[in-house]
C-alpha cells in the first residue's frame, strides 16, 4: 500500500480556494471538479500502454495508447458524485457505480443504504470521497468492494485526518490512497480540522 499526497501548486491552490468558508457552492463545485481531474492524472500515471499503428498527416507511427485498463468510478453518496466529473473528463469510457453511505450523527458511525456496481469484477475501481475523516465509511465501502469479488482499489480523497488514514491503511494495506493534504486532527464532532467543512453540504448548498 501506498499513500501519495499530490502536492501540485494547481491541486493546492484549488484546495485553500475549497477550504475557505467565502467561496459559493457554485466556485466550491467548479474547484472540486478541477482538482479532481488534477488529481486524476495522478492516479493513473502507471496505466500501461500499447502501441498502435496510425497515419498522421505526414506519415505513419507507432502511437502509444492506454492498454486494457477498465476502470469504475465508485464515489461514496452523497459528496462522492462532486469528483465524478473530473474523472470522467479524463476517463470517458470508465463505468460509475454508487455506494450510499452516510454517517450517524450520534455515535458516528457508517450507515450503509445503496450499492451498485459493474458486473465485471476485473476492474480497477477508483473510490472518491472528498473527506477521509474517521475512515468508517471508506472502510466498510472497500470491504463491499472486496466481498463484491473488485480486488484492484485505489481511494481518492481530497482531505483525510490522520486517524482515518490509519484506519484505512490498517483495515485494507493493498489499497493506495490519494490525497491533496494530510490535515491535523479531528474535533469533537469527528470533521477535520482545519478541513473544509461538510463536503456534501458544501457541493449541493443544503446548508
Amino acid at each position: 500500500m501506498s499513500v501519495h499526497i499530490i502536492d501540485h501548486p494547481l491541486v493546492q491552490h484549488k484546495l485553500s480556494i475549497m477550504r475557505d468558508k467565502r467561496t459559493s457552492t457554485n466556485k466550491f463545485r467548479q474547484s472540486l471538479q478541477e482538482i479532481s481531474m488534477l488529481m486524476g492524472y495522478e492516479i493513473t500515471k502507471d496505466f500501461p500502454l500499447a502501441y498502435e499503428e496510425i497515419e498522421t498527416p505526414l506519415q505513419k507511427m507507432n502511437a502509444p495508447k492506454v492498454a486494457g485498463k477498465k476502470v469504475v468510478i465508485a464515489p461514496i453518496l452523497r459528496a462522492g458524485l462532486g469528483m465524478v466529473d473530473g474523472l470522467l473528463s479524463l476517463i470517458p469510457s470508465a463505468r460509475v457505480g454508487h455506494i450510499g453511505m452516510y454517517r450517524d450523527e450520534e455515535t458516528c458511525l457508517p450507515v450503509f443504504y445503496y450499492y451498485k456496481m459493474p458486473a465485471n469484477k476485473d476492474r480497477m475501481v477508483i473510490l472518491t470521497d472528498p473527506m477521509l475523516a474517521t475512515g468508517g465509511s471508506a472502510c466498510d465501502a472497500i470491504a463491499r468492494l472486496k466481498e463484491d469479488g473488485f480486488t484492484n482499489i485505489r481511494m481518492m480523497a481530497l482531505v483525510a485526518s490522520p486517524q482515518g488514514l490509519k484506519a484505512v491503511c490498517d483495515a485494507h494495506p493493498d489499497v493506495d490512497i490519494y490525497l491533496a493534504a494530510l490535515d491535523d486532527d479531528l474535533n469533537e464532532r469527528k470533521y477535520i480540522l482545519p478541513g473544509l467543512g461538510d463536503a456534501g453540504d458544501r457541493i449541493f448548498g443544503t446548508k
